[in-house]
């Protein structure tokens, strides 16, 4: 089984899908609003150390880095790349 990571970590260009969301109900909320939820994919496209922006449903969102910290991802099994051909 592939080990999870949060939106702090990975470098840019990061691809992988959301595994878990840590908080309470009102930051669920909040992240689903805006496109992010448990199985979306994401893309990393700028990590920054107070936070990071990412690609979701092809719309850029910026999370703080107390936020982020929060979100889980992992690289999927298959390659996102391989999906689209």
């Amino acid at each position: 089984m592939l080990q999870s990571i949060n939106l702090n970590q990975p470098e840019d260009g990061f691809q992988g899908l959301i595994t878990h969301i840590d908080g309470d109900k009102n930051l669920k909320k909040k992240l689903m609003s805006l496109g992010i939820r448990k199985g979306q994919q994401i893309s990393i496209l700028h990590q920054r150390h107070n936070g990071v922006v990412i690609m979701s449903n092809g719309s850029r969102v910026a999370l703080g880095a107390s936020i982020a910290e929060k979100v889980f991802l992992q690289e999927p099994e298959v390659e996102i790349q391989d999906l689209q051909n």
